[in-house]
């Protein structure tokens, strides 16, 4: 399988990028908990128990996108990330949306950038063509510079899409050509 862009020479010697599995959820609610509940990446306002990410991971699963995590020293999930459906009309099958998310206390340590390699890859052996970040905050640089090194171009911005923590968020919408893009039909 082709690696995507160079995310492996960034990453943590003790890193393992693995399927996610039911036992991780607990941590992966605790993760996304953090951000739903600090931050401005996710526009939820209230953090989802770990019955409700298991739901979620779920039916990222049973739609056939990968869902993996970041294991670090010791098998500490250091975060996950997964692709789900861009839209669900039927002409968009060949795109899809990333989310990544890292534990507050991981960040630029590489999780980030080998979970969003492995996805993209996966996503590439699945057949899919384009992949769209949609980004919280315009003002979510490590985000914004984690994509843009991972090949990432910027598509556009949706001023004022959230209110959150008191303020306006914007959404800052980046592609990804797959495999080979647009520059031949798919495979049905």
């Amino acid at each position: 399988m082709r690696v995507a862009a160079d995310w492996h020479l960034h990453a943590m010697p003790s890193l393992t990028i693995r399927d996610s599995r039911d036992a991780d959820i607990p941590v992966i609610a605790g993760i996304y908990g953090h951000w739903v509940t600090h931050g401005l990446a996710s526009f939820e306002l209230e953090a989802p128990d770990a019955e409700e990410m298991a739901r979620r991971r779920a039916a990222v699963l049973t739609a056939g996108y990968p869902y993996l995590v970041a294991e670090g020293e010791g098998g500490r999930v250091l975060g996950y990330a997964y692709a789900s459906a861009w839209r669900t009309r039927p002409a968009y099958r060949f795109g899809c949306e990333n989310s990544v998310y890292v534990a507050p206390d991981a960040g630029r340590a590489g999780a980030g950038r080998a979970l969003l390699g492995a996805l993209i890859d996966r996503c590439e052996a699945r057949g899919l063509r384009l992949m769209v970040a949609v980004i919280g905050d315009s003002g979510n640089a490590p985000s914004i510079a984690l994509h843009r090194a991972m090949g990432f171009a910027p598509a556009g911005l949706l001023p004022a899409t959230g209110w959150k923590h008191g303020r306006w968020v914007d959404t800052v919408l980046m592609t990804r050509a797959l495999g080979e893009g647009a520059t031949t039909p798919p495979r049905e």
